[in-house]
């Protein structure tokens, strides 16, 4: 009977400087690859595929790979075979824990002076969205963040983005300004007449109630216009 060769390859068959975790373990998650980087978080690979093999068929998910990941659902990780909702919850959970960490991380802290600060915190989450996401950010007497809150997802019209949504929030939260954020899943931020048309209502809505409107920041693919900058506001 023909053994095969390939049905008990696995990580440990490697040398110990060549495994995934000793890796991490010895020169930091930096050196690693996108695929090193999974098999570390699924941990084993299936009948034919040790975990970097496995890892390797999860990024060549889609043509973008890992980019794609950022919005994967369990329901589609499962579809590739050897992954099962262990695995799968395991790497959504990982991706999901780093958006947390980029788009959270010192808020309470963080003093936004200028629209590259929000750029900074939001970019590598929200250039990859395949909707329109409204999101405010929420500002004390310092400019210093107080929080980040999604408002809607869908396409940015008058209906799905009330001022009745953005400043309830604002709020109950005691903000004293707000900077609007919204990304444009085409990759290019050019404003629309809509966007133009829903900034200046908000600010309207703000000055009214005594919450300022600082800006609109729109998020493209590595790329964003602030509506302040640019003196459409």
């Amino acid at each position: 009977m023909e053994t095969n060769v390939y049905k008990n390859y696995t990580i440990k068959d490697l040398p110990i400087n060549e495994r995934p975790r000793e890796k991490l373990i010895k020169y930091g998650a930096g050196s690693l690859s996108n695929a090193e980087l999974i098999a570390v978080i699924i941990r084993t690979g299936h009948q034919k595929d040790n975990a970097i093999d496995l890892a390797n068929r999860i990024l060549s998910m889609d043509s973008s790979g890992i980019s794609y990941l950022s919005q994967v659902k369990v329901e589609e990780l499962t579809e590739i075979s050897g992954v099962g909702h262990c695995k799968a919850a395991q790497i959504v959970a990982a991706i999901e824990l780093g958006k947390r960490i980029s788009s959270r991380g010192g808020d309470a802290k963080l003093k936004v002076d200028s629209p590259l600060v929000v750029v900074e915190l939001l970019m590598e989450e929200m250039r990859y969205l395949n909707r329109e996401h409204f999101r405010v950010v929420l500002l004390n007497t310092k400019n210093h963040i107080i929080s980040i809150e999604e408002i809607s997802i869908g396409n940015l019209n008058t209906s799905i983005v009330h001022p009745r949504e953005v400043f309830n929030v604002a709020i109950r939260k005691s903000a004293n300004s707000v900077i609007l954020v919204h990304n444009h899943p085409s990759g290019d931020p050019t404003p629309s007449k809509e966007d133009i048309n829903i900034t200046l209502r908000l600010i309207e809505a703000g000055e009214i109630i005594g919450i300022q409107v600082l800006d609109h920041v729109i998020i493209g693919d590595n790329r964003y216009i602030s509506l302040k900058q640019r003196n459409i506001i």
